[in-house]
């Protein structure tokens, strides 16, 4: 069985080589090892390994794996990243322990965030989660309401408005696949060219990496392909 060193090894090649073949610099692609569900000494042993960026879901587990590892890897500068669905109850401790926020999608959110970033932590880096593919099942502004809502967001104190993202419907197709996060893309594009400096767009997972990356993906999210299969899930 490969250790998660090996697997974090083969996920930055395969990010590198789909750049390569999209065009583009392996550079201009972040990989956010996504470590919801496991425990600090998987997290300690991808940071041995190199990585530094972790998307996390639950709250409460989040916290105690950045208490753990503050512990445990005490030089390591590591960048923790909120990814899941925030409830208003939870925005004080998501903004005084988070380096960003991948999932404002109501106005609401992200003036909690803005009010409870303490003064002294950098700005907190936020991405507008859209909700590309109309899903009733998921959470996201629908793309007709994204440039309203990044413009509110752009103005809050306390808060950077880096981009961008979304998890399209599943699809079997690679052209079905590379369609939507072209929506994304063009999306974003839009919103740059009402003033908003943008550089992030969130988006590809293990299944459709290589589709997201052609459309000009920046970070993609990589869970089991690095930890493994997931323990059972929790809130």
């Amino acid at each position: 069985m490969s250790s998660i060193a090996e697997k974090l090894q083969v996920v930055n090649k395969n990010i590198a080589n789909a750049s390569v073949a999209a065009g583009r610099d392996p550079a201009q692609v972040r990989l956010l090892a996504v470590s919801k569900t496991f425990d600090a000494d998987a997290v300690l042993a991808a940071v041995t390994a190199g990585q530094r960026a972790f998307g996390e879901n639950y709250l409460q587990e989040a916290l105690d794996k950045i208490a753990a590892l503050r512990v445990m890897a005490p030089e390591a500068m590591l960048e923790w990243h909120f990814i899941g669905p925030i409830q208003s109850n939870k925005t004080r401790p998501i903004a005084e322990n988070f380096d960003w926020v991948h999932t404002i999608d109501r106005e609401r959110i992200a003036q909690r965030l803005s009010e409870q970033r303490p003064a002294g932590m950098a700005p907190l880096n936020v991405c507008i989660q859209v909700n590309i593919s109309a899903e009733a099942s998921k959470s996201g502004v629908v793309p007709a309401e994204a440039a309203a809502l990044a413009h509110v967001v752009s103005g809050l104190p306390g808060l950077r408005l880096r981009g961008l993202m979304a998890i399209p419907a599943p699809a079997d197709a690679a052209t079905e696949q590379r369609a939507a996060f072209r929506q994304v893309r063009l999306l974003q594009e839009q919103l740059q060219q009402q003033g908003l400096a943008l550089d992030t767009l969130s988006m590809g997972m293990s299944g459709d990496m290589p589709q997201a990356i052609a459309e000009g993906a920046t970070m993609v999210r990589i869970g089991s392909a690095i930890f493994g299969q997931r323990p059972p899930i929790h809130s």
